[in-house]
């Protein structure tokens, strides 16, 4: 019982970080294509080629939101499973540790881009 949980722990936990890996890479995506776009303005580009770069912004900006709700259901169930898995006594451990300060990076992560 105990080693198939923290099996799902670890599994729960790299979820986690991928997904985090995937958020911050969009997000830099969208800083460069603000850039992008911000430079080509200035630069006095084509009308249509200004339009094209804002969709592509507009297109990088709407990842993020369904890259966070992905990693909202990834940390619940990290929860989860970190709740059960204490519940069953088992407190320590490599898995619990990453786990737990999983969760403490991605609670972080949501508190300093919620505003």
């Amino acid at each position: 019982m105990a080693s198939s949980s923290l099996r799902n722990a670890k599994i729960k936990t790299n979820s986690c970080k991928r997904i985090v890996k995937e958020l911050r890479s969009y997000e830099k995506e969208v800083e460069r294509e603000v850039a992008k776009t911000a430079e080509m303005k200035d630069n006095g580009a084509d009308p249509y080629d200004l339009k094209q770069q804002e969709n592509v912004l507009a297109e990088s900006r709407m990842m993020i939101p369904d890259c966070r709700k992905r990693l909202e259901a990834a940390l619940a169930d990290l929860k989860a499973i970190l709740a059960e898995l204490e519940e069953s006594d088992q407190k320590e451990g490599p898995e619990i540790e990453d786990a737990r300060n999983t969760i403490a990076e991605v609670e972080q992560l949501f508190q300093t881009t919620d505003a």
